[in-house]
């Protein structure tokens, strides 16, 4: 785990500014996909970054955990709402989440403390 939030988020805009900056047009193109999937459509963006976090703890990725509870937070979802994606996330994922489930609620926790 990063030492801060703030440390994860400064390290992320500095690393995605220098491999973008390589002018590699499929790496823009993935990145603008994914940019581009989070937006507002059939489904709501609150629920888009639901199923993300959902995804990245069963793909056990602590770093889009962590993304996609900021974003999380940022939108307004409740404890309520982020403890039962969380539960999903276990069950689809099995007792192999629980430790990243157990880094979820330490960076949660950071979160909202800030």
């Amino acid at each position: 785990m990063y030492e801060k939030i703030e440390d994860f988020q400064n390290f992320r805009k500095k690393m995605n500014e220098r491999i973008l900056e390589s002018g590699n047009l499929e790496i823009k193109r993935f990145f603008a996909l994914d940019k581009n999937t989070y937006k507002q459509g059939a489904l709501t963006t609150e629920t888009k970054e639901l199923l993300g976090l959902v995804a990245s703890l069963v793909l056990r990725c602590n770093d889009c955990v962590t993304y996609h509870l900021l974003r999380c937070v940022e939108l307004g979802l409740s404890e309520e709402q982020l403890f039962e994606a969380f539960n999903v996330g276990l069950v689809v994922g099995g007792s192999i989440v629980i430790p990243h489930l157990r880094q979820a609620v330490a960076v949660l926790d950071e979160i909202r403390s800030n």
